[in-house]
């Protein structure tokens, strides 16, 4: 008789076949010591396979993870992983390109806060890339709810890595933690709102022009506009910041400047999102919901409202219900306005 393989399969092409599902892949098995082959990575990508960023989170997740790994090639649309023991401690991982640090900081945050013992982490690569949270997004908006669930962290911004340059570098301590379900369905009181043009190696005048066109559509205090000065960074970058405070949450909605796209198009595509944001009492938007459910599944539940549920959300519960006894469902509460809820089974 043929032996049971003990590795869950998983069809990388699931859902929106994006990275999501390598990275919680990778995090959950390390979480679980559950090992796992996934085939068809990052199928529904023009480009697909892996990565010098996903590479980068693998090797990362290996790593920490003392994992024994097939595949872990650029390119490569095929991967085994087996985990073995955690392996806390000091660690540095560059990308070598623009690619995420923040994503591949999410790989990894979670398996070292329920490890048991203290890391720190240095991740070099981009910190302001348009496709992935940026740093501002990742320290202000979600590091406060992992510190609500419980997690001990602090993170930093070192260095700035645009597109396509990238060399940024971001710091992340860590603390053994021990996670705890979060209920997030009211925004609170609001505390604060402010519009940040933030830039680097650029003229005032982008900010002054991507301010100036915000200030049209909210016509809010002079003090709620701000330009930021990133200094360090080896290239020109700008990102435009809409950042709404709330007693329960913080939100942000991002706009990313480029040179072919004219700052009053950047300003005007903030202010949709942020349009999308305050027409709706959720207090999580769609992005912010993506990055909430590992820890609450990994906390053993949770339930919070979004703004909008995407594909990329439905497919990572899918992906959590594979290694986690979980379930998840979706209520439609109304126009953009749906609740998540993860419960032990």
């Amino acid at each position: 008789m043929k032996p049971v393989d003990p590795r869950l399969t998983i069809d990388g092409a699931l859902g929106e076949g994006g990275g999501q599902v390598l990275r919680s892949a990778l995090a959950l098995s390390i979480v679980t010591g559950r090992p796992f082959r996934i085939e068809n990575i990052r199928a529904g990508r023009k480009k697909p396979g892996l990565l010098r960023q996903h590479l980068t989170a693998v090797n990362a997740a290996a790593r920490i993870a003392n994992a024994t790994v097939q595949g872990a090639t650029l390119s490569s649309t095929e991967l085994v992983f087996e985990p073995g023991e955690m392996r806390p401690g000091e660690h540095h991982f560059s990308i070598g390109t623009a690619g995420s640090t923040t994503l591949v900081a999410q790989t990894i945050l979670l398996p070292l806060l329920v490890s048991k013992e203290p890391s720190r982490v240095v991740i070099e690569g981009g910190t302001h890339n348009p496709s992935a949270p940026p740093f501002d997004h990742f320290a202000r908006a979600f590091v406060p709810l992992l510190e609500r669930m419980g997690a001990q962290l602090a993170v930093r911004l070192a260095r700035p890595g645009f597109h396509p340059a990238g060399g940024g570098r971001i710091e992340i301590d860590i603390e053994p933690s021990k996670l705890q379900p979060i209920e997030l369905e009211a925004r609170g009181a609001p505390r604060s709102r402010m519009v940040r043009s933030v830039l680097a190696q650029l003229p005032e005048v982008v900010a002054e022009r991507e301010l100036g066109r915000v200030r049209e559509s909210f016509p809010w205090d002079e003090s709620e506009f701000r330009t930021e000065e990133l200094t360090g960074s080896i290239s020109p970058g700008n990102v435009l910041f809409i950042d709404f405070e709330y007693e329960n949450v913080t939100e942000i909605v991002t706009a990313f400047g480029s040179r072919s796209v004219r700052a009053e198009r950047v300003a005007a595509e903030v202010v949709a999102s942020a349009k999308v944001y305050l027409i709706s009492e959720a207090p999580v938007g769609e992005y912010l919901a993506d990055q909430l459910l590992l820890p609450l599944a990994i906390a053993g539940g949770g339930r919070f409202r979004t703004t909008r549920v995407t594909r990329h959300t439905t497919t990572n519960l899918e992906v959590i219900e594979m290694f986690l006894d979980i379930d998840s469902s979706i209520e439609t509460l109304g126009r953009n306005d749906s609740r998540i809820i993860l419960e032990a089974r």
